[in-house]
Protein backbone atom coordinates (compact mmCIF):
# COMPACT_ATOMS: atom_id res chain seq x y z
CA UNK A 1 0.00 0.00 0.00
CA UNK A 2 1.16 3.30 -1.29
CA UNK A 3 2.04 6.50 1.56
CA UNK A 4 -1.10 8.04 -0.49
CA UNK A 5 -3.32 5.41 -0.53
CA UNK A 6 -2.48 4.88 3.54
CA UNK A 7 -3.24 9.04 3.74
CA UNK A 8 -6.59 8.58 2.11
CA UNK A 9 -7.52 5.43 4.40
CA UNK A 10 -6.48 7.95 7.32
CA UNK A 11 -8.28 10.66 6.34
CA UNK A 12 -11.30 8.37 5.99
CA UNK A 13 -11.61 7.00 8.69
CA UNK A 14 -10.99 10.88 10.33
CA UNK A 15 -14.04 11.55 8.80
CA UNK A 16 -16.36 8.82 9.61
CA UNK A 17 -15.21 9.64 13.52
CA UNK A 18 -15.81 12.97 13.19
CA UNK A 19 -19.32 12.20 11.80
CA UNK A 20 -20.25 9.57 14.82
CA UNK A 21 -18.85 12.48 17.15
CA UNK A 22 -21.38 14.61 15.79
CA UNK A 23 -24.05 12.09 15.42
CA UNK A 24 -27.39 11.32 17.67
CA UNK A 25 -26.36 9.09 20.67
CA UNK A 26 -27.59 5.71 20.15
CA UNK A 27 -27.17 1.78 19.36
CA UNK A 28 -26.47 2.80 15.82
CA UNK A 29 -23.98 5.32 16.31
CA UNK A 30 -22.43 3.00 18.97
CA UNK A 31 -22.38 0.11 17.00
CA UNK A 32 -20.43 1.99 14.31
CA UNK A 33 -18.24 3.34 16.64
CA UNK A 34 -17.17 0.04 17.96
CA UNK A 35 -16.31 -1.27 14.47
CA UNK A 36 -13.36 1.10 14.77
CA UNK A 37 -10.29 0.36 16.08
CA UNK A 38 -8.68 3.52 17.83
CA UNK A 39 -4.55 2.57 16.95
CA UNK A 40 -5.54 3.07 13.58
CA UNK A 41 -6.49 6.74 13.92
CA UNK A 42 -4.66 9.50 13.95
CA UNK A 43 -3.78 11.22 17.33
CA UNK A 44 -6.41 13.90 17.06
CA UNK A 45 -9.07 11.58 15.65
CA UNK A 46 -8.52 9.49 18.55
CA UNK A 47 -9.35 11.88 20.23
CA UNK A 48 -12.37 12.85 18.58
CA UNK A 49 -12.88 9.01 19.17
CA UNK A 50 -12.64 9.10 22.70
CA UNK A 51 -15.33 12.41 22.92
CA UNK A 52 -17.34 10.33 20.53
CA UNK A 53 -17.62 7.16 23.32
CA UNK A 54 -18.35 9.39 26.02
CA UNK A 55 -20.88 10.98 24.34
CA UNK A 56 -22.39 7.21 24.15
CA UNK A 57 -21.58 6.53 27.41
CA UNK A 58 -23.77 9.52 29.03
CA UNK A 59 -26.70 8.55 26.51
CA UNK A 60 -26.26 5.34 28.23
CA UNK A 61 -26.37 6.85 31.64
CA UNK A 62 -29.28 8.61 31.13
CA UNK A 63 -30.66 5.23 30.67
CA UNK A 64 -29.50 3.72 33.71
CA UNK A 65 -31.05 6.87 35.72
CA UNK A 66 -34.23 5.79 34.18
CA UNK A 67 -33.66 1.51 35.49
CA UNK A 68 -32.64 2.54 38.95
CA UNK A 69 -36.47 5.07 39.16
CA UNK A 70 -37.77 1.81 37.63
CA UNK A 71 -36.36 -0.34 40.43
CA UNK A 72 -36.41 1.63 43.55
CA UNK A 73 -39.94 3.80 43.02
CA UNK A 74 -40.05 7.35 42.30
CA UNK A 75 -40.24 8.91 45.96
CA UNK A 76 -38.79 6.96 49.05
CA UNK A 77 -40.44 4.68 50.49
CA UNK A 78 -40.74 4.75 54.44
CA UNK A 79 -41.72 1.37 56.17
CA UNK A 80 -44.17 1.51 58.99
CA UNK A 81 -41.53 -0.49 61.15
CA UNK A 82 -40.07 1.92 63.04
CA UNK A 83 -36.68 -0.12 62.95
CA UNK A 84 -36.91 0.73 58.85
CA UNK A 85 -35.04 3.93 57.31
CA UNK A 86 -36.09 5.26 53.81
CA UNK A 87 -35.55 2.95 50.67
CA UNK A 88 -34.35 0.41 53.31
CA UNK A 89 -35.45 -2.82 50.81
CA UNK A 90 -34.98 -0.56 47.00
CA UNK A 91 -31.25 0.41 48.48
CA UNK A 92 -30.28 -3.24 48.72
CA UNK A 93 -31.72 -4.48 45.58
CA UNK A 94 -29.62 -2.00 43.85
CA UNK A 95 -26.77 -2.31 45.89
CA UNK A 96 -27.04 -6.19 45.63
CA UNK A 97 -27.88 -6.25 41.72
CA UNK A 98 -24.68 -3.59 40.63
CA UNK A 99 -22.45 -4.57 43.28
CA UNK A 100 -22.31 -1.49 44.89
CA UNK A 101 -21.81 -0.74 48.76
CA UNK A 102 -24.88 0.52 50.26
CA UNK A 103 -24.37 4.11 50.60
CA UNK A 104 -23.02 4.17 46.87
CA UNK A 105 -26.92 2.74 45.88
CA UNK A 106 -28.48 4.96 48.09
CA UNK A 107 -26.79 7.87 46.18
CA UNK A 108 -27.40 6.65 42.85
CA UNK A 109 -31.41 6.15 43.37
CA UNK A 110 -31.35 9.95 44.91
CA UNK A 111 -29.37 11.30 41.96
CA UNK A 112 -31.73 9.06 39.54
CA UNK A 113 -34.93 10.42 41.54
CA UNK A 114 -33.88 14.06 41.40
CA UNK A 115 -32.89 14.38 37.48
CA UNK A 116 -35.73 12.07 36.47
CA UNK A 117 -38.63 14.13 38.83
CA UNK A 118 -37.13 17.19 38.37
CA UNK A 119 -34.16 17.96 36.31
CA UNK A 120 -35.99 17.45 32.54
CA UNK A 121 -33.48 19.57 30.57
CA UNK A 122 -30.37 17.83 32.62
CA UNK A 123 -31.70 14.25 31.59
CA UNK A 124 -32.10 15.77 27.64
CA UNK A 125 -28.92 17.11 28.01
CA UNK A 126 -26.99 13.88 28.85
CA UNK A 127 -29.37 11.56 26.91
CA UNK A 128 -27.81 14.06 23.62
CA UNK A 129 -24.64 13.42 25.08
CA UNK A 130 -24.11 17.18 25.82
CA UNK A 131 -23.08 16.87 28.93
CA UNK A 132 -21.14 14.13 31.12
CA UNK A 133 -22.39 11.41 33.77
CA UNK A 134 -20.42 13.99 36.18
CA UNK A 135 -22.05 17.00 34.83
CA UNK A 136 -25.26 15.53 35.59
CA UNK A 137 -24.61 13.97 38.87
CA UNK A 138 -23.33 16.93 40.22
CA UNK A 139 -26.34 19.31 39.10
CA UNK A 140 -28.74 17.01 40.82
CA UNK A 141 -26.50 16.76 44.21
CA UNK A 142 -26.09 20.57 44.40
CA UNK A 143 -29.68 21.05 43.73
CA UNK A 144 -31.37 18.16 45.37
CA UNK A 145 -31.78 19.74 48.94
CA UNK A 146 -32.85 23.16 47.60
CA UNK A 147 -35.67 21.04 45.52
CA UNK A 148 -36.55 19.29 48.68
CA UNK A 149 -37.28 22.75 50.50
CA UNK A 150 -39.56 23.89 47.92
CA UNK A 151 -37.02 25.53 45.11
CA UNK A 152 -39.91 26.90 42.44
CA UNK A 153 -39.88 25.25 39.10
CA UNK A 154 -38.92 28.44 37.40
CA UNK A 155 -35.94 28.36 39.82
CA UNK A 156 -34.85 24.83 39.33
CA UNK A 157 -35.24 25.93 35.36
CA UNK A 158 -32.97 29.07 35.86
CA UNK A 159 -30.43 26.90 37.78
CA UNK A 160 -30.22 23.70 35.09
CA UNK A 161 -29.69 26.84 32.40
CA UNK A 162 -27.11 27.98 34.18
CA UNK A 163 -25.45 24.86 34.75
CA UNK A 164 -25.84 23.24 31.53
CA UNK A 165 -24.30 26.40 29.65
CA UNK A 166 -21.70 26.78 32.01
CA UNK A 167 -20.90 22.79 31.80
CA UNK A 168 -19.76 23.28 28.13
CA UNK A 169 -16.20 24.40 29.25
CA UNK A 170 -16.09 23.88 32.58
CA UNK A 171 -15.49 20.39 34.56
CA UNK A 172 -17.86 18.68 36.85
CA UNK A 173 -16.54 20.62 40.35
CA UNK A 174 -16.87 24.23 38.63
CA UNK A 175 -20.11 23.30 37.24
CA UNK A 176 -21.03 22.42 41.18
CA UNK A 177 -19.57 26.17 42.46
CA UNK A 178 -21.92 27.46 39.89
CA UNK A 179 -25.00 25.42 40.88
CA UNK A 180 -24.41 26.57 44.29
CA UNK A 181 -23.95 29.87 43.48
CA UNK A 182 -26.52 30.42 41.37
CA UNK A 183 -28.95 29.04 44.44
CA UNK A 184 -27.58 31.24 46.68
CA UNK A 185 -28.47 34.09 44.32
CA UNK A 186 -31.99 32.89 43.46
CA UNK A 187 -33.28 31.17 46.73
CA UNK A 188 -31.36 32.73 49.81
CA UNK A 189 -33.44 31.36 52.22
CA UNK A 190 -33.44 27.72 50.70
CA UNK A 191 -29.27 27.81 50.11
CA UNK A 192 -29.44 29.42 54.09
CA UNK A 193 -31.74 26.15 55.07
CA UNK A 194 -29.18 23.88 53.18
CA UNK A 195 -25.98 25.04 55.28
CA UNK A 196 -27.87 24.80 58.45
CA UNK A 197 -28.86 20.89 57.37
CA UNK A 198 -25.80 20.07 55.87
CA UNK A 199 -23.90 20.30 59.42
CA UNK A 200 -25.89 17.40 60.09
CA UNK A 201 -24.10 15.59 57.43
CA UNK A 202 -20.63 15.94 58.91
CA UNK A 203 -18.70 12.61 59.19
CA UNK A 204 -15.49 11.29 59.08
CA UNK A 205 -14.33 8.02 56.47
CA UNK A 206 -11.44 5.79 56.05
CA UNK A 207 -10.67 4.31 52.32
CA UNK A 208 -8.47 2.45 51.68
CA UNK A 209 -5.43 2.99 49.10
CA UNK A 210 -2.46 1.25 47.54
CA UNK A 211 0.75 0.73 49.14
CA UNK A 212 -0.09 0.39 52.51
CA UNK A 213 -1.87 3.45 52.47
CA UNK A 214 -5.45 4.50 53.72
CA UNK A 215 -7.12 7.96 53.03
CA UNK A 216 -9.43 9.73 56.02
CA UNK A 217 -11.68 12.39 55.15
CA UNK A 218 -13.53 14.48 57.29
CA UNK A 219 -16.90 16.28 56.61
CA UNK A 220 -16.92 18.98 58.90
CA UNK A 221 -18.64 22.30 59.07
CA UNK A 222 -15.62 25.01 58.00
CA UNK A 223 -15.46 26.54 61.77
CA UNK A 224 -14.41 22.91 62.64
CA UNK A 225 -11.99 22.34 60.24
CA UNK A 226 -10.03 25.36 60.68
CA UNK A 227 -9.67 23.81 64.62
CA UNK A 228 -8.78 20.53 63.33
CA UNK A 229 -6.08 22.33 61.42
CA UNK A 230 -5.04 25.10 63.84
CA UNK A 231 -4.70 21.90 66.49
CA UNK A 232 -2.30 20.49 64.01
CA UNK A 233 -0.26 23.31 63.23
CA UNK A 234 -0.22 23.78 66.79
CA UNK A 235 1.12 20.43 67.45
CA UNK A 236 3.95 21.35 64.46
CA UNK A 237 4.87 24.57 65.50
CA UNK A 238 5.55 22.60 69.05
CA UNK A 239 7.54 19.61 67.72
CA UNK A 240 9.57 22.48 65.56
CA UNK A 241 10.27 24.18 68.81
CA UNK A 242 11.51 20.87 70.70
CA UNK A 243 13.74 19.82 67.01
CA UNK A 244 15.89 23.79 67.74
CA UNK A 245 16.40 22.08 71.36
CA UNK A 246 17.09 18.86 70.56
CA UNK A 247 17.70 18.22 66.57
CA UNK A 248 16.63 15.40 64.88
CA UNK A 249 17.57 14.70 61.43
CA UNK A 250 14.25 13.03 60.65
CA UNK A 251 11.88 15.22 61.58
CA UNK A 252 13.77 18.47 59.57
CA UNK A 253 13.68 16.40 56.37
CA UNK A 254 9.95 15.90 56.91
CA UNK A 255 7.86 17.74 54.07
CA UNK A 256 4.99 19.74 55.64
CA UNK A 257 2.40 17.49 54.42
CA UNK A 258 4.13 14.41 56.14
CA UNK A 259 4.30 16.72 59.55
CA UNK A 260 0.63 17.14 58.85
CA UNK A 261 -0.21 13.94 58.77
CA UNK A 262 2.13 12.81 61.48
CA UNK A 263 0.70 15.67 63.65
CA UNK A 264 -2.77 14.07 63.46
CA UNK A 265 -2.01 10.58 64.19
CA UNK A 266 -0.06 11.42 67.50
CA UNK A 267 -2.73 13.91 68.63
CA UNK A 268 -5.85 11.29 67.95
CA UNK A 269 -2.98 8.42 69.32
CA UNK A 270 -2.80 10.23 72.49
CA UNK A 271 -6.61 10.93 73.10
CA UNK A 272 -6.83 6.94 72.22
CA UNK A 273 -4.78 5.71 74.77
CA UNK A 274 -6.54 8.05 77.30
CA UNK A 275 -9.89 5.89 76.26
CA UNK A 276 -8.66 2.66 75.82
CA UNK A 277 -10.04 1.46 79.89
CA UNK A 278 -13.27 2.49 78.89
CA UNK A 279 -14.14 1.45 75.28
CA UNK A 280 -14.60 -2.50 75.00
CA UNK A 281 -16.79 -3.32 71.62
CA UNK A 282 -17.06 -6.63 71.73
CA UNK A 283 -16.01 -6.87 75.30
CA UNK A 284 -12.47 -5.83 74.16
CA UNK A 285 -10.70 -2.60 74.48
CA UNK A 286 -9.98 -0.71 71.41
CA UNK A 287 -7.31 -2.43 69.33
CA UNK A 288 -5.14 -2.54 66.20
CA UNK A 289 -5.29 -5.96 65.22
CA UNK A 290 -2.21 -7.38 62.71
CA UNK A 291 -2.16 -11.02 61.49
CA UNK A 292 1.55 -12.40 60.54
CA UNK A 293 2.95 -15.88 60.25
CA UNK A 294 5.22 -17.17 62.63
CA UNK A 295 8.22 -17.25 60.08
CA UNK A 296 7.92 -13.97 59.03
CA UNK A 297 7.55 -13.07 63.23
CA UNK A 298 10.85 -14.65 63.86
CA UNK A 299 12.42 -12.86 60.14
CA UNK A 300 13.03 -16.12 58.87
CA UNK A 301 10.69 -15.04 56.17
CA UNK A 302 8.86 -12.02 54.30
CA UNK A 303 5.53 -12.83 53.97
CA UNK A 304 3.13 -9.57 54.50
CA UNK A 305 1.00 -9.63 56.99
CA UNK A 306 -2.63 -8.28 57.16
CA UNK A 307 -3.57 -5.31 58.84
CA UNK A 308 -7.25 -5.53 60.17
CA UNK A 309 -9.75 -3.06 58.22
CA UNK A 310 -7.17 -2.36 55.38
CA UNK A 311 -5.37 -5.41 54.23
CA UNK A 312 -1.80 -6.55 52.94
CA UNK A 313 1.21 -4.94 54.78
CA UNK A 314 4.71 -5.07 54.28
CA UNK A 315 6.56 -7.88 56.42
CA UNK A 316 8.61 -4.87 58.49
CA UNK A 317 5.86 -3.08 59.46
CA UNK A 318 3.87 -6.14 60.71
CA UNK A 319 6.38 -7.24 62.97
CA UNK A 320 6.48 -3.82 64.18
CA UNK A 321 2.92 -3.34 65.05
CA UNK A 322 3.54 -7.21 66.77
CA UNK A 323 6.52 -6.57 68.73
CA UNK A 324 4.15 -4.93 71.82
CA UNK A 325 1.08 -7.29 71.54
CA UNK A 326 -1.27 -9.01 73.40
CA UNK A 327 -1.06 -12.89 71.55
CA UNK A 328 -4.39 -14.41 70.85
CA UNK A 329 -4.25 -17.54 69.17
CA UNK A 330 -6.19 -18.66 65.82
CA UNK A 331 -5.76 -21.63 63.51
CA UNK A 332 -6.48 -21.45 60.11
CA UNK A 333 -6.58 -24.13 57.23
CA UNK A 334 -2.90 -24.28 55.93
CA UNK A 335 -4.32 -24.52 52.20
CA UNK A 336 -7.51 -21.95 52.04
CA UNK A 337 -6.23 -19.52 54.70
CA UNK A 338 -9.52 -19.76 56.42
CA UNK A 339 -9.89 -19.88 60.22
CA UNK A 340 -11.00 -23.26 61.61
CA UNK A 341 -13.68 -24.33 63.94
CA UNK A 342 -14.48 -23.26 67.49
CA UNK A 343 -17.88 -24.77 68.86
CA UNK A 344 -20.01 -23.74 72.03
CA UNK A 345 -23.57 -24.20 72.41
CA UNK A 346 -25.21 -21.12 74.24
CA UNK A 347 -27.04 -18.63 73.42
CA UNK A 348 -24.50 -15.80 74.58
CA UNK A 349 -21.38 -17.07 72.99
CA UNK A 350 -18.26 -17.00 75.03
CA UNK A 351 -15.67 -14.57 74.42
CA UNK A 352 -13.34 -17.03 72.60
CA UNK A 353 -16.16 -17.39 70.30
CA UNK A 354 -16.37 -13.23 69.96
CA UNK A 355 -13.09 -13.03 69.07
CA UNK A 356 -13.32 -15.84 66.66
CA UNK A 357 -15.90 -14.16 64.75
CA UNK A 358 -14.40 -10.69 65.09
CA UNK A 359 -11.25 -12.35 63.37
CA UNK A 360 -13.05 -14.49 60.56
CA UNK A 361 -16.05 -12.12 59.81
CA UNK A 362 -13.81 -8.86 60.20
CA UNK A 363 -16.70 -7.13 58.45
CA UNK A 364 -20.71 -7.58 58.30
CA UNK A 365 -21.57 -10.36 56.19
CA UNK A 366 -23.88 -8.58 53.96
CA UNK A 367 -22.96 -8.30 50.16
CA UNK A 368 -20.63 -5.12 49.47
CA UNK A 369 -20.89 -4.08 53.42
CA UNK A 370 -17.94 -3.01 54.92
CA UNK A 371 -19.01 -2.00 58.34
CA UNK A 372 -16.32 -2.89 60.48
CA UNK A 373 -16.59 -6.27 63.32
CA UNK A 374 -16.30 -3.03 65.97
CA UNK A 375 -19.73 -2.01 64.76
CA UNK A 376 -21.57 -4.90 64.37
CA UNK A 377 -23.92 -7.64 65.85
CA UNK A 378 -23.48 -11.00 66.78
CA UNK A 379 -26.12 -12.62 64.46
CA UNK A 380 -27.76 -16.43 64.87
CA UNK A 381 -28.21 -17.40 61.29
CA UNK A 382 -31.34 -19.91 62.11
CA UNK A 383 -32.75 -18.02 65.02
CA UNK A 384 -32.09 -19.11 68.23
CA UNK A 385 -36.12 -19.52 69.37
CA UNK A 386 -36.36 -21.17 65.88
CA UNK A 387 -33.76 -23.80 67.20
CA UNK A 388 -30.31 -22.38 65.67
CA UNK A 389 -27.28 -23.30 67.94
CA UNK A 390 -24.61 -20.88 68.88
CA UNK A 391 -21.93 -22.15 67.20
CA UNK A 392 -19.76 -20.65 64.10
CA UNK A 393 -21.60 -22.97 61.37
CA UNK A 394 -24.91 -20.66 62.56
CA UNK A 395 -23.17 -17.29 64.06
CA UNK A 396 -21.71 -14.55 61.91
CA UNK A 397 -21.58 -10.88 61.97
CA UNK A 398 -24.10 -7.97 60.92
CA UNK A 399 -24.10 -4.39 60.29
CA UNK A 400 -27.20 -2.94 63.11
CA UNK A 401 -29.22 -1.92 59.62
CA UNK A 402 -28.18 -5.55 57.66
CA UNK A 403 -29.69 -7.73 61.04
CA UNK A 404 -32.68 -5.73 61.38
CA UNK A 405 -33.33 -6.38 57.10
CA UNK A 406 -32.70 -10.11 57.88
CA UNK A 407 -35.17 -10.07 60.85
CA UNK A 408 -37.54 -8.21 60.10
CA UNK A 409 -37.14 -7.30 56.32
CA UNK A 410 -37.85 -10.18 54.35
CA UNK A 411 -33.99 -11.38 53.34
CA UNK A 412 -32.82 -14.60 54.54
CA UNK A 413 -29.20 -16.10 55.23
CA UNK A 414 -27.86 -19.74 54.79
CA UNK A 415 -24.29 -19.60 56.59
CA UNK A 416 -21.43 -22.00 56.47
CA UNK A 417 -18.85 -22.85 59.29
CA UNK A 418 -16.42 -21.43 56.68
CA UNK A 419 -17.89 -18.07 57.16
CA UNK A 420 -19.48 -17.86 53.77
CA UNK A 421 -23.41 -17.24 53.37
CA UNK A 422 -26.18 -17.21 51.11
CA UNK A 423 -28.27 -14.58 51.14
CA UNK A 424 -32.36 -14.17 49.39
CA UNK A 425 -33.55 -10.96 49.00
CA UNK A 426 -37.60 -10.69 49.15
CA UNK A 427 -37.87 -11.25 45.18
CA UNK A 428 -36.20 -14.24 45.23
CA UNK A 429 -32.32 -13.11 44.50
CA UNK A 430 -29.49 -15.07 45.66
CA UNK A 431 -26.43 -13.48 46.58
CA UNK A 432 -23.62 -15.76 47.81
CA UNK A 433 -20.69 -14.52 49.81
CA UNK A 434 -17.68 -16.30 49.80
CA UNK A 435 -15.40 -17.28 52.88
CA UNK A 436 -12.79 -14.98 53.55
CA UNK A 437 -9.55 -16.12 53.73
CA UNK A 438 -7.23 -14.54 56.90
CA UNK A 439 -4.66 -13.44 54.93
CA UNK A 440 -6.90 -11.70 52.18
CA UNK A 441 -7.94 -7.80 52.12
CA UNK A 442 -11.44 -7.78 52.03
Amino acid sequence: MTSAQMYSIDNDLSDVVQTLLAAIPGITTLADLVGIDPHKLSPASRIDYLSALERQTAWLQALMQRAIVAVAGRESSISEKIWDGVDEAEREDISTALRLSPNTAQMRIDVARTLVNHLPNTCSALAMGEISTAHATVIAKETAAAIRDGLSDYAIYQVEEKALSFAEFHTPGQVANKVRTTIAQLAPAEFEEVVDRARETRRVSCYNDADGMATVVAILPAQDAQIVMKSIEAYILTMNAHNEETPTKVWSLLSADNKRADALTAILSSALSDSLTMVKPHRRAVTINVTIDLPTLLGLAQNPGQLSGYGAIPASVARELASDATWKRFITDPQTGNLLDYGREKYDPPQALVDFLLARDRTCRFPGCRQPATRTDIDHAHSWESGGQTNIENLGLLCRRHHRLKTHGGWSLISNDDGSCEWSSPVGKKYFVPARPINENI
